[in-house]
């Protein structure tokens, strides 16, 4: 089969020939429908040096996934070949306190990594994908899974940052969402679903992805720079928003996010673009809690699958077949794919 590969640290990855898993005890074999490219993937790819809990290349990327069901291995129930399903990417060991908890995503022995982020495992990048277990599958429905596949990250990442967040938010209060791309726009549509009477305050340096976060249901949208800053904090009658949700994490990001979150607020770190939050007595202000959610559990993927059979969010989509991934990946990189590039090997 082709698979989607990284051969070494910081070369660009190539299109390559490998094996059709077999899958063993317990494990399905996943035909894959699509595979997002994601903005993590970028900083696997840069990376000037072997990543801790990353296996050495050549590994195949892809940890959003969504498919048919191919092969059943020994023991497993539940599913059945055909069944179009999103995968959970967030493997953990299973018998750790969080992963009983449904919490893989912190797992306490394999820190959450799964297909093509770490671990061992290979990811969706490729015409088949070997899954470990049965519990990791979610029944799609009527969903199509070549544009489903990027609500196993980027729909559940955005869900959990702001489910966590939905004591604040009510009628009166304000959420900032920094950044406009994939994640920005599934928030601004998760923070409709969940909480209506909250004002949504989308910033960005791309007017056209403000134009898109305002179809997705934000009620401002502003150019990033200090008129934004400005404008947030006089609506806000100078206390700042409830909660400030940065999807980029530069320095910049950080800065402005600092500046418009409030007095017992909540700043939520989501983006990893690599900047420092800047921390002193007065910097967030008093007790804001600073998080940095790391993807969602797997009752809070079967939410975000429900949300979107319900129709009320939605994933801009372009799709690229296995031999433009590359090309794929160029174009998140200079900013220019408005939702999320999905890689559709079957096609």
């Amino acid at each position: 089969m082709r698979a989607f590969q990284l051969v070494d640290w910081r070369q660009p990855p190539e299109l390559r020939e490998v094996p059709v898993p077999e899958p063993g005890p317990g494990q399905i074999l996943l035909k894959v429908a699509g595979a997002g490219a994601c903005h993590s993937d970028l900083h696997i790819m840069q990376a000037p040096a072997p990543l801790p809990g990353f296996p050495n290349p050549p590994f195949t990327l892809g940890h959003e996934n969504a498919g048919w069901v191919e092969r059943l291995g020994p023991g497993v129930s539940g599913v059945q070949p055909g069944d179009p399903v999103i995968v959970y990417g967030s493997w953990g060991c299973g018998s750790c306190a969080n992963c009983l908890r449904g919490q893989e995503n912190y797992c306490q022995n394999l820190r959450g990594q799964g297909p093509g982020l770490g671990g061992g495992h290979d990811g969706g990048m490729a015409e088949y994908l070997l899954v470990p277990a049965a519990r990791y599958l979610i029944p799609l429905g009527a969903l199509d899974p070549r544009q489903a596949a990027p609500l196993s990250d980027a729909g559940l990442t955005s869900y959990h940052a702001v489910k966590r967040s939905l004591h604040l938010l009510g009628p009166g209060s304000t959420a900032v969402v920094i950044g406009a791309g994939g994640l920005g726009q599934m928030t601004i549509q998760i923070l409709r679903a969940l909480c209506a009477a909250t004002t949504v305050v989308a910033v960005d340096t791309d007017a056209g992805k403000l134009e898109t976060a305002e179809r997705m249901g934000a009620d401002e949208a502003l150019l990033s720079g200090d008129e934004a800053i400005t404008r947030i904090r006089d609506m806000t009658a100078r206390q700042g928003a409830q909660l400030v949700l940065d999807m980029v994490g530069t320095d910049p990001t950080l800065r402005m996010a600092a500046q418009v979150a409030r007095v017992l607020g909540h700043l939520t770190i989501v983006g990893l673009g690599g900047g420092a939050l800047p921390v002193d007595f007065s910097s967030p202000p008093h007790e804001c809690s600073v998080a940095s959610p790391y993807w969602g559990s797997l009752t809070e993927l079967m939410e975000v699958i429900t949300l979107a059979q319900q129709g009320r969010i939605r994933m801009l989509v372009e799709h690229f077949p296995l031999q433009r991934a590359n090309e794929a990946y160029q174009l998140l990189h200079d900013g220019r794919i408005q939702g999320r590039a999905v890689i559709t090997p079957h096609t």
